[in-house]
């Protein structure tokens, strides 16, 4: 019995060592440290694959399993990487596969039955319930400790927009840097009725995250104008008063395409601004993060516009295996057929799943029942459902063009500007300006609702 118990011990051990994958904050950890690497020893470019695989005797293979993420390695492999950019594993940089979360998450969720969180806005930093995208967060994590970089991150609506960049943010405090997050949804109607009161209330509003007394009069001069005195405040006051690099995060930066005058000025301002970085040492302390839901339908000079340059992160639905983490996230083990019938409900809006998954653990019903009940009065998205007919009882326009999506057999042409905002609400999806309805949840509310 003895000997028999010793082997199973043995199976036990031969099947933990499959190989291990980095967490987050391992991954986070070697991509600072290659960063790093890369301006000391590289001139500041990036290693490619090959060049880190000649470096760290690692196969292009075996490198590529550890950055995505997906597939255990060895743990000699994984060390080697680390050591390579100065670095000593350690035991929350890794987890065993077959466990799925690493152990400061597997604490996290031991303790969820009290911690649930009801999804809304933001995914806290802490939060046991934020999905890494690894190839994204390793990117922008990189990406933002250099010189001057624009990053825009574009999404529909409750896509991870916010919660994105807010650990962006984090990153960059991490490192010492400055960070400055404003939503340009925060301000006041009056705020946006002409360009000197945005940009003064712009400039306030980063002063006072920056903790910093405002002098907006002593740089602020009618003669130059609104925006070369908005760049002198920054410039001469900001950048100067603040030895660290500042991250400055804009969120909703669409909700300006309604102001196109005020938008293409300000829009300028900031595509200025990054230029500046290529040329002048104090630019390029300013790191920009820019969040919007709709792609640009407003006519912007193709030569003053941030959104063709910088580097684009545009984030894609959920899959099957980033919902069944989320499922074990919330303690439920459902089986391939039943992700595949709700990711079937709601497609791969992180919101709407994550919505199910709180209700099956909180309210203790099962997956069927959500489904079944999904479009009742009282169910589970009635108020998202509610929320997204009233926003197009707003824009009459949108609703005609609904109608069309939900009455076709086939994907349905429309001008650009009706299609971009139907896919900014997260209704539609596009092949070029040709919309198909993004999940069976929209398709079955507002066929009932549209006929």
């Amino acid at each position: 019995m003895a000997s028999q118990n010793n082997f199973g011990r043995k199976q036990k051990k031969h099947k933990r060592k499959r190989g291990v994958i980095l967490t987050t904050q391992g991954l986070q950890k070697l991509q600072v440290a290659k960063s790093q690497a890369e301006m000391d020893d590289n001139s500041g470019k990036r290693y490619t694959l090959e060049a880190m695989s000649e470096r760290t005797s690692l196969s292009v293979d075996t490198l590529m399993k550890i950055i995505k993420c997906e597939l255990g390695v060895d743990k000699q492999s994984l060390k080697r990487f680390f050591r390579t950019f100065g670095l000593n594993l350690e035991q929350n940089d890794y987890y065993w596969p077959q466990s799925h979360v690493d152990e400061n998450l597997q604490s996290d969720l031991v303790q969820s039955k009290t911690q649930l969180e009801f999804p809304e806005g933001q995914v806290s930093l802490n939060s046991p319930f934020y999905v890494d995208r690894p190839l994204i967060e390793a990117e922008c994590y990189e990406l933002i400790l250099q010189p001057g970089v624009l990053l825009r991150i574009k999404a529909p609506r409750r896509m991870g927009k916010s919660s994105l960049m807010a650990r962006i943010l984090h990153q960059g405090r991490s490192q010492n840097y400055k960070t400055v997050f404003l939503s340009l949804q925060i301000a006041e109607q009056a705020v946006f009725q002409s360009l000197d009161t945005f940009l003064r209330w712009f400039c306030a509003s980063i002063t006072v995250e920056l903790g910093l007394p405002n002098h907006l009069d002593d740089y602020w001069d009618e003669l130059f104008g609104s925006n070369i005195s908005c760049k002198i405040y920054f410039e001469q006051y900001l950048l100067e008063q603040i030895a660290e690099p500042i991250i400055l995060g804009l969120d909703d930066v669409d909700y300006l395409f309604q102001y196109p005058d005020l938008a293409g000025e300000f829009f300028g301002l900031l595509r200025t601004w990054h230029e500046e970085a290529k040329n002048r040492d104090i630019w390029q302390k300013l790191r920009l993060v820019v969040a919007h839901a709709v792609e640009v339908y407003i006519p912007l000079n193709i030569n003053r516009s941030p959104f063709n340059v910088g580097v684009p992160i545009e984030l894609q639905p959920f899959t099957q295996a980033q919902l069944q983490d989320l499922s074990q996230r919330h303690e439920l083990d459902l089986s391939n057929q039943q992700l595949e019938s709700l990711l079937d409900l709601v497609g791969g809006n992180p919101y709407l799943l994550r919505l199910a998954l709180y209700y099956i653990r909180h309210e203790n019903i099962t997956l069927e029942q959500v489904l079944q009940t999904s479009l009742s009065s009282p169910g589970i998205y009635s108020d998202h459902l509610q929320g997204q007919l009233l926003s197009l009882e707003r824009e009459p326009e949108l609703l005609v063009a609904l109608t069309q999506v939900i009455n076709s057999q086939t994907p349905v042409e429309f001008e650009l500007i009706t299609a971009l905002k139907l896919q900014s609400m997260g209704l539609v999806n596009l092949q070029g300006n040709k919309a198909t309805i993004s999940c069976k949840l929209y398709l079955n509310y507002f066929r009932d609702r549209l006929s």
